[in-house]
């Protein structure tokens, strides 16, 4: 029997093991369960006849699941799975129709907090193993797993992990922990995140608010702040800190071919948002450009003075700002959090106060490397037909693996556009588990097809 088949033939026990899963919470910002997911995780991969651990930095850290099986027809090719088994908190309970930890199944949908992100996934890579396992007793090249439970509080220590088991780690190519599935079933392979700096600005006037009518003599910390950060950016969008985009490299013409062929209805995307047009009056090709290779400038909250009911004449004595700049390859967000810092003093802004609080720098796959080619052919065979993606929009972990495994990372998985994750009612749908986890045995298939020299 092929593994597929194996799949088709044990949905009942994919299902089961998902909903068990769920059933443990698992929520890293209260610290809810995490051990007790761990554990569960770990007694997951033994069942599926996958050698397991739990791995540690300190007792206070969430701990990774580790997971290995080497290959006895190819011992010399390593394919990753990193996933995690944390999960975003499940308020407001009062919208969900069901308990979110209950993982009740209605009809093609299994309903829970992780049931997608990133507890779906996370069994259809384990299945997929098993499969291998229970039909051909060996798997095509050598397998491991890493499973942290720190991703959605934004994965603090999972550089530290990737550092002190680096050789335990070491591999030839991760498939990401998730992988979006279009409105029209087509999975979407992403070969890339973009990177994030975050920061706060501020300025402090006085040592208290003030009645409005001193605006005469006392300055005001929220025109000053706003003074400030229209220097930062144009209204096209373009950032205008010297340097900013100096170690940037230019898409590819491959990129281009691939942005070119990705679908994008400009129309359906402006009427969702309720939007007339897009930053600097962008369309088509510039638009989809921008979506995933453009550096972006964003106010994410400004905080000043009185913004209650009616109205109050105030002269505020502080005024802050919070700032994300996602970052494209080559951008150092260390380095680039100093260009800020240089550009506001250049342009005699050295009274505003800067706080740095996160930076994640980009990674992205070349989309000519041979795991490209061997992921999209393992989708299109099991969905019918995929889409290929240069970056997703948004940020995760992903350039630690890039940097410090030195391997391509590629998400896929079957996680539908629309099943509300992190928010009430996510769900996982059925079918897409069944092809996602009939995915993830092709891809095993492709990539052990092939050596590397040790």
């Amino acid at each position: 029997m092929a593994p597929t088949k194996y799949v088709d033939s044990h949905m009942a026990e994919i299902i089961s093991d998902l909903q068990t899963l769920i059933r443990q919470p698992s929520v890293s910002a209260k610290n809810e369960g995490i051990e007790e997911c761990a554990k569960l995780v770990q007694k997951l991969l033994k069942k599926s006849g996958i050698h397991s651990e739990i791995l540690r930095l300190k007792k206070d850290i969430a701990p990774i699941v580790y997971g290995e099986i080497k290959s006895k027809k190819n011992p010399s090719k390593t394919l990753m799975f990193y996933n995690h088994y944390d999960v975003q908190p499940a308020e407001p309970f009062d919208l969900w129709d069901d308990p979110p930890f209950s993982g009740v199944r209605k009809g093609n949908k299994i309903f829970g907090r992780g049931a997608t992100d990133d507890k779906g996934e996370l069994i259809t890579r384990i299945k997929a193993v098993e499969a291998c396992l229970k039909t051909t007793g060996d798997v095509p090249c050598n397998i491991k797993f890493v499973i942290e439970g720190e991703e959605e509080t934004g994965s603090a220590h999972i550089e530290d992990y990737l550092k002190k088991y680096k050789k335990k780690f070491s591999c030839d190519g991760v498939i990401w922990e998730f992988g979006y599935v279009d409105a029209k079933n087509r999975p979407i392979i992403g070969l890339g995140m973009k990177g994030l700096l975050f920061v706060e600005l501020s300025v402090k006037e006085s040592i208290r608010d003030a009645h409005s009518s001193l605006a005469v003599l006392i300055k005001n910390p929220a025109w000053r702040l706003i003074d400030a950060i229209s220097t930062i950016r144009n209204s096209d969008g373009k950032i205008l800190i010297k340097d900013w985009y100096k170690e940037v490299s230019p898409l590819s013409k491959n990129d281009l071919k691939i942005i070119e062929k990705e679908p994008f209805d400009e129309n359906v995307f402006k009427k969702e948002f309720g939007i007339k047009s897009f930053v600097g009056s962008m369309k088509g090709m510039d638009a989809k450009k921008a979506m995933v290779a453009g550096a972006t400038c964003n106010i994410a909250g400004f905080v000043s003075g009185y913004a209650g009911d009616g109205a109050k004449t105030v002269l505020p004595g502080s005024a802050l700002v919070k700032i994300d700049f996602r970052l494209v390859p080559k951008m150092n967000p260390k380095k680039q959090a100093m260009r800020l810092k240089k550009h506001l003093i250049s342009k005699g802004f050295s009274d505003v106060g800067i706080k740095v609080y996160h930076g994640e720098a980009a990674a992205r796959t070349n989309s000519s490397d041979p795991f490209v080619s061997q992921v999209k052919d393992a989708a299109d065979k099991s969905f019918g037909k995929s889409i290929l993606n240069i970056s997703n929009a948004g940020t995760g972990p992903m350039h630690p693996f890039v940097d410090i495994l030195k391997a391509p990372c590629i998400s896929i998985g079957s996680t539908y556009m629309f099943s509300r994750i992190h928010s009430p009612n996510e769900f996982a749908r059925v079918d897409l588990l069944k092809k996602t986890t009939k995915c993830m045995c092709l891809i095993m298939e492709n990539f052990g097809k092939t050596s590397v020299n040790i």
